[in-house]
C-alpha cells in the first residue's frame, strides 16, 4: 500500500506486518515526499498520518528491543539502570 492510498481505516493493520526496517524505510520516504512538496493539501496530510503511524510503529519496535534487553540483562545478574547512563 502507498501513502496515496493509506487511509485510516486499515492502516494498523499493515503497519502491525512491517519491520523496523520496512517502517523506518517507508518513513524516511514520506519525509522525502513533504520536505519535496508539490502534493495537493488532502494527499499531504495523508502523508503526514502515514508519517505519524510509521513513526509509532519505529518506536514500538525500539520500546520491544529495550524491554528484551532489559529483561536478559535482569536475568544474566546485571543491572538494570538505563542504557543512556553507561
Amino acid at each position: 500500500m502507498t501513502a496515496d492510498s493509506t487511509t485510516s481505516h486499515g492502516a494498523a493493520d499493515d503497519l502491525s506486518a512491517l519491520s523496523y526496517e520496512q517502517a523506518r524505510d517507508e518513513l524516511v520516504q514520506v519525509v522525502a515526499r513533504l520536505e519535496a512538496g508539490g502534493e495537493p493539501l488532502e494527499a499531504s496530510l495523508a502523508l503526514w498520518e502515514r508519517g505519524e503511524a510509521l513513526a509509532a510503529r519505529c518506536q514500538e519496535w525500539l520500546d520491544g528491543a529495550r524491554k528484551k534487553l532489559d529483561a536478559a540483562r535482569t536475568d544474566a545478574g546485571g543491572s538494570t539502570t538505563d542504557l543512556d547512563d553507561e
